[in-house]
């Protein structure tokens, strides 16, 4: 049974996503600020937090932050709770490390889907061989990344959209075609969406100038090409 930390300080909201996450068959941990998510994350690590963006003391955004800089917990699937609909606002949240956001106030059959889909996508596992492309090394099976010999950490979504790109070379692909094969079918995600975590993808491939291989097509999309 998977287990989701939810990180709210008005209770009323937390005894309300509580109750349907155990409705749906989900294990709940709750905690009012960042102090006590980040205790409870280190004293047993939740398979998804859902994280208020508004929070007392430490904000939302500061947390997924603090939590995608530990190599501990840089892996763990993050989705935003958050009031504010302005796009800037949900990108924010995402650039910072989040999977996926949902905004107040918000269905809670809504809000199961997207956890459902979040740890499809943080699990999603395959028996395929190890992918390499020149010193760019992905393991989908161990669930790991090398860059020239040296582990990458990457969030899930960003390591399935590697996974994607790298298993399907050279093709352009929209975003519309990348939220159906990397999201999956049926997700509300927006297509903006996509260029965030492509920025955050490249960000990480940067270091190493591995960002080159994933190549703006103008007009078309993305595509994955060591070629220059």
């Amino acid at each position: 049974m998977k287990r989701i930390l939810v990180v709210e300080d008005e209770q009323a909201i937390r005894e309300m996503v509580g109750f349907a996450l155990k409705k749906a068959g989900l294990t709940v941990e709750e905690a009012a600020d960042a102090e006590q998510a980040l205790l409870a994350v280190v004293a047993n690590p939740p398979d998804l937090v859902l994280l208020d963006w508004m929070l007392p003391g430490m904000s939302g955004i500061d947390l997924a932050r603090r939590l995608r800089s530990d190599d501990m917990t840089a892996k763990l699937p993050i989705i935003m709770l958050t009031a504010r609909v302005e796009e800037n606002n949900r990108v924010h949240g995402l650039e910072v490390g989040a999977d996926d956001y949902i905004t107040k106030p918000f269905s809670p059959r809504e809000l199961i889907a997207r956890i459902h889909a979040v740890l499809r996508r943080s699990q999603a596992g395959s028996k395929e061989q190890p992918i390499k492309v020149d010193g760019l090394s992905l393991d989908p099976v161990g669930h790991r990344i090398e860059v020239d010999g040296a582990p990458l950490n990457l969030a899930p979504t960003e390591f399935r959209l590697l996974h994607f790109f790298m298993s399907h070379p050279d093709r352009v692909y929209s975003r519309e075609q990348l939220l159906d094969r990397v999201w999956g079918r049926g997700v509300f995600v927006e297509e903006r969406t996509v260029d965030v975590h492509i920025r955050r993808l490249r960000k990480a491939l940067a270091a190493q100038a591995y960002d080159r291989f994933i190549q703006t097509v103008r007009g078309a999309g993305y595509r994955f090409s060591s070629r220059d």
